[in-house]
């Protein structure tokens, strides 16, 4: 019995550490990457106000997500994350690696528009969820800011089904929880707003179970250091 319970713990210790927080779409997006990836990693979840003393040593700058690998490497960023583990495994070809034989700059073209909407339109982004929360005279003037992002979306998945072509990309799985945050801002203007193929490209995600999975509630970490096994199971 023994023997058996120390294979088990010496099978998890073998696995990398997710410190992640159910809500943040920077977590998210690294969620949904290593689920796309098929890896298997201990989620560990927590509470911004509530931070585990192990990730605040392994990763100073206290925000998530963090992956610890099991040589003890950290990965501090979420686009650095998606980018660990869909280059060990990428069976939906989201990196465009096998897109053909010669040059391909999809990649690059994918990383510039993350970088894009990562700093101009999550600054919009922020402005207009303040605008709305505290009731300020300019929300208008914020969303329309964050529209002018959108609308670039909406264009794209005008010529095809997802945002760069027919098949789902890195791309896709790093804009939409962001996405997800606009449309929350305001629900019944969005509901009614000039984005149908925007609409229906989230709503794919949300109502998918993938989606389901990577926002399947767990106990806080901190509360039981249970193991939580995510991802490829």
């Amino acid at each position: 019995m023994n023997e058996s319970i120390n294979k088990s713990r010496a099978k998890t210790d073998a696995l990398p550490i997710l410190y992640s927080l159910r809500n943040c779409p920077y977590a998210m997006r690294a969620r949904v990457a290593i689920f796309k990836a098929k890896h298997t990693v201990l989620l560990r979840d927590l509470v911004l106000s509530n931070k585990p003393e192990e990730m605040l040593i392994a990763s100073p700058k206290a925000t998530v997500p963090v992956v610890v690998l099991e040589n003890g490497t950290v990965i501090e960023e979420s686009l650095d994350v998606m980018l660990w583990a869909l280059n060990k495994s990428d069976p939906d070809d989201l990196l465009r690696n096998k897109v053909n034989s010669g040059v391909d700059n999809s990649l690059s073209e994918m990383l510039n528009l993350i970088n894009e909407f990562d700093n101009d339109f999550k600054d919009s982004l922020e402005q207009y969820k303040c605008a709305k929360r505290y009731k300020e005279t300019n929300v208008v003037e914020c969303r329309e800011r964050c529209e002018l992002y959108i609308k670039m979306l909406e264009q794209r998945l005008t010529s095809h089904a997802f945002l760069m072509s027919d098949k789902e990309s890195l791309l896709d799985i790093a804009l939409m929880p962001f996405i997800r945050q606009f449309a929350r801002v305001e629900r019944q203007w969005y509901l009614q707003s000039p984005y149908p193929k925007l609409r229906q490209w989230l709503n794919n995600y949300l109502q998918s179970p993938m989606f389901t999975k990577v926002m399947a509630k767990y106990p806080l970490w901190k509360d039981t250091h249970e193991d939580v096994l995510f991802g490829a199971l």
